[in-house]
C-alpha cells in the first residue's frame, strides 16, 4: 500500500492546560434607582431564572468532561452558574480574583446596562476608541487585558497536560480571546450568557481553540 498522510488533527501540546471559559448565566436586570449590591467594588447581582436554566444547561454538557478543576471568580453569579457542573463532576470550585469583571467605576452595580440603553456619549465613546477608561472611573482595556492574562498564564501553570473550566465574564472572555488572537481588544466582546469558549495555554503562549459555543442552550 502507498503511503497516506492524513490532515492534520489539533492536539494541545505537551505540558499545556485546556481551558474552557464559561460565560456565566444571565443575571438579575438592573433597574433605576435599585443598585446591585456591591462586591469589592463590583456590582453582584444574582442569577436571573433565566441565567439559573443556562446554569443548568451548562452541567448538562460539561457532564462528562474529565475536568481537573473548576475556578470561580469572587462575584456571586459565577458560583451560581458553575454550582450544578461542581454537582455534577463533584468538584469545589476554586477563587481565580484576577478574572473577575472588568471594573466599570462610577458605572458599576448596574448603571453601565441604563447607560448603555441610553446610548450615553461616553459608552459610545468606549465602542468607538475600544477603550473601557472612556467610562467614568472604569479600569483600562490594558489595565483589563494586563490581569487577565497574567491570571490565565498563572492558572495554566498549575494544570499542565489537564482540561479544566473557568466560570467568568463576558469582558473577560473577550479579553482573553483578544490577546490569544491578537485581535482587536473588543473584536470577541459579546459572547453569550451561559457560552463556552477554549483556549489552550502553554507558557505564554495562548491558541484560541473556541469562541461563544452556544449548541447547548436553548
Amino acid at each position: 500500500m502507498p503511503a497516506e498522510y492524513r490532515q492534520y488533527v489539533f492536539r494541545p501540546p505537551i505540558g499545556a492546560a485546556d481551558i474552557l471559559l464559561i460565560r456565566h448565566g444571565e443575571s438579575e436586570a438592573a433597574q433605576p434607582g435599585r443598585p446591585f449590591p456591591m462586591q469589592d467594588g463590583h456590582g453582584d447581582p444574582a442569577l436571573h431564572e433565566n441565567g439559573q436554566r443556562q446554569a443548568a444547561a451548562v452541567a448538562a454538557r460539561l457532564a462528562n468532561e474529565p475536568l481537573a478543576a473548576l475556578y470561580v471568580t469572587t462575584l456571586k453569579r459565577t458560583h451560581q452558574t458553575a454550582a450544578p457542573l461542581a454537582k455534577r463532576l463533584g468538584l469545589v470550585p476554586q477563587i481565580e480574583r484576577d478574572l473577575r469583571e472588568i471594573c466599570l467605576g462610577e458605572w458599576d452595580g448596574g448603571l453601565y446596562r441604563i447607560k448603555v440603553a441610553a446610548n450615553d456619549p461616553a459608552f459610545l465613546r468606549a465602542v468607538e476608541h475600544e477603550e473601557w477608561g472612556e467610562i467614568p472611573g472604569a479600569e483600562t482595556t490594558a489595565e483589563l487585558h494586563r490581569r487577565v492574562g497574567a491570571a490565565l498564564i498563572d492558572m495554566a501553570a498549575r494544570h499542565p497536560d489537564q482540561r479544566i473550566a473557568a466560570v467568568v465574564h463576558g469582558g473577560v472572555i473577550g479579553a482573553a480571546m483578544s490577546i490569544a488572537t491578537g485581535a482587536r481588544p473588543f473584536a470577541f466582546n459579546g459572547a453569550a450568557n451561559g457560552s463556552i469558549s477554549r483556549l489552550v495555554i502553554t507558557g505564554s503562549r495562548m491558541i484560541a481553540c473556541g469562541f461563544n459555543d452556544c449548541s447547548h442552550l436553548t
